[in-house]
């Protein structure tokens, strides 16, 4: 089934500037999709099961796309990534891997975790205009959604 609705990212990211370059790319690329970024793994993991001040899912609604970034304190991105896919709910959405890492290991166990994908981070704004333009197109435009 073809999506009818704007989509939902969740964005979970550490950095304040990766943040800020990734929503810029998407309104530059003036993308229709709402994107809720979550500061930290366990931000994340507090919205996408609706603790605390996510309980309200009309307010925060289960996102269609997870963009995760795995070098994160505290709760790093593979936690976040065991837990998602260990959750039946939670487990068909898809989650990219947003990473300054080139490193085979965390590619490895992004995927042996459920990484939907794996995308290393550009240095640069039109590499991000590009990485958003890919993630629309593929991610959010040609793939067909699990089921509910």
């Amino acid at each position: 089934m073809l999506r009818t609705r704007p989509a939902h990212i969740l964005l979970v990211e550490d950095n304040r500037m990766d943040i800020e370059l990734t929503l810029d790319a998407f309104r530059e690329r003036r993308l229709n999709n709402s994107v809720h970024a979550a500061p930290g793994g366990q931000e994340g993991l507090d919205y996408l099961f609706g603790h605390g001040e996510f309980a309200d899912r009309d307010k925060f609604p289960l996102p269609d796309l997870i963009l995760l970034d795995i070098k994160m304190p505290v709760v790093d991105g593979h936690e976040v990534l065991r837990r998602i896919k260990r959750f039946p709910i939670l487990k068909r959405i898809p989650v990219v891997v947003l990473s300054t890492s080139k490193e085979e290991g965390d590619r490895e166990m992004s995927y042996d975790n459920g990484a939907n994908g794996y995308l290393v981070k550009p240095v640069s704004f039109d590499g991000f205009l590009e990485v958003v333009h890919h993630i629309d197109s593929y991610w959010l435009s040609l793939n067909v959604p699990p089921p509910l």
